[in-house]
């Protein structure tokens, strides 16, 4: 048996967001998100589900927090619904919506959890949508704003901040690929929409560092990792391309102030280029605190010029998958730390989401779901050995602490920790649950 020990100041936690936790989505002021309009619009979310109700976590925040605490967690990201906040996007503050996040703010700090807040989980004010959404250069300046009145308004209590969670998702799988709302198929869209995130992030830094906010600020984009099929060099190009797409088109910006030219060129002969205005890279590129990974899945892939804008494809090689249908793939956890490492430097690195979605079975009031378990066990190991090679790694949100409303797949893909009935919405801990819970109390794992 080997053990795995973390460092003792190792943040352990767990990670939300609202769009799928709160649901009161009339309630307290809030108004509607592209959200609210995708999951009404026919055939976009499996069986027609919404998250009006979601797991009712705006009126039982008390009960999550409990369940946070219960478990060991050191710290809670979660993230605030820009409508609840300025419900038309760039009008009137809502107080009731701020007054929310206070209590559940302070309900944290009350059993010595740390908040980490997340101002961006997509969902855009519907109003800011019907003029443009993040295709408009205005919602740049609207959401700055947004983020302004969040520093002010948490001035001391919440000390970590993200402007973005998952800018990949928010702009190519929701403006390419249509999967997200607000559910379009426009490469050059997602371009555009792309850009304009990592803008407003640099300028959300800025405004962050001009009003002197306590505490610190990065970003979170989801990561993958593939490696080619082949040694030849049409397999070793177009993982190039699926990585400078996928990872590097989100890191180079940040840290780099560029977009990756492998990328940048390739885009340009299909006849597509991001929307760059003089200014915008040195806006990009403000030094931000620490870095936030989101990481699930990879694999292997090939050259394939009938795939795609990218013709890359990713080849089913047998790999063990979640419930979901993803590759289980730990190796690709600690690449993908590694090249950060190698490519970004030694930025400290929070990671914001890793998890699973399995299916649990009922045993006389018990959840079981040994796979999750074995799913964590895994990551959590290769993210020992990304520390024990030298990656700044200083903390780990578990995705997620309950099932939840998952986008486009409703309620049928339960990733949670923690069991909710969406009847009822009582909430029951799973074997995983108590299974992390020692986790964080040794702050070690075996093998």
């Amino acid at each position: 048996m080997t053990s795995f020990k973390f460092p003792e100041d190792f943040i352990f936690g767990s990670a939300t967001s609202s769009y799928q936790i709160e649901g009161a989505y009339n309630e307290g002021g809030r108004g509607m998100s592209i959200w609210d309009t995708f999951a009404r619009t026919p055939g976009k979310v499996e069986n027609g589900d919404t998250g009006d109700l979601a797991c009712d976590s705006y009126h039982l925040y008390k009960e999550d927090v409990q369940l946070l605490k219960n478990m060991g967690a050191k710290a809670y990201r979660f993230s605030v619904a820009w409508p609840r906040i300025i419900p038309d996007g760039d009008g009137a503050v809502n107080q009731e919506g701020l007054d929310y996040y206070h209590r559940l703010v302070d309900e944290l700090l009350a059993n010595g959890i740390e908040p980490m807040c997340t101002l961006y989980h997509w969902d855009l004010p519907q109003a800011l949508q019907d003029k443009g959404g993040w295709e408009s250069r205005e919602t740049i300046a609207a959401f700055v704003r947004y983020a302004e009145t969040m520093f002010k308004s948490f001035e001391g209590k919440i000390k970590n901040w993200l402007t973005f969670n998952e800018p990949w998702c928010v702009s190519f799988l929701s403006n390419e690929l249509g999967a997200h709302a607000p559910g379009k198929t426009d490469f050059q869209a997602a371009l555009d929409v792309a850009h304009h995130l990592l803008v407003a992030h640099g300028e959300t830094v800025k405004r962050f560092r001009e009003l002197g906010t306590e505490g610190s600020i990065g970003i979170a984009p989801n990561t993958e990792w593939f490696e080619p099929f082949t040694n030849s060099q049409e397999d070793i190009d177009a993982c190039a391309r699926r990585n400078a797409y996928f990872n590097g088109w989100f890191f180079d910006p940040v840290f780099k102030g560029q977009y990756p030219q492998l990328a940048l060129d390739w885009y340009k002969s299909k006849g597509y280029e991001p929307p760059v205005q003089p200014g915008d890279m040195e806006t990009i590129c403000q030094p931000i605190d620490f870095l936030g990974i989101n990481y699930y899945t990879g694999g292997i892939g090939r050259n394939n010029p009938d795939e795609g804008i990218l013709e890359f494809e990713v080849v089913d090689a047998a790999f063990d998958k979640t419930d979901f249908d993803w590759n289980i793939y730990p190796q690709g956890f600690y690449s993908v730390l590694t090249w950060v490492k190698a490519n970004y430097g030694d930025i400290p690195i929070y990671i914001t989401e890793n998890g699973a979605y399995y299916e649990s079975e009922e045993d006389n009031g018990q959840y079981r779901d040994p796979k999750r378990i074995e799913y964590l066990r895994k990551h959590l190991i290769q993210l020992n050995r990304a520390i024990a090679s030298g990656v700044n790694v200083k903390g780990y949100f578990l995705w997620s602490l309950m099932d939840n409303f998952e986008w486009a797949f409703g309620y049928s893909k339960p990733f949670g920790l923690v069991h909710v009935d969406f009847k009822t919405f009582k909430r029951t801990p799973k074997d995983s649950y108590y299974w992390y819970k020692q986790v964080i109390a040794n702050s070690a794992l075996e093998s």
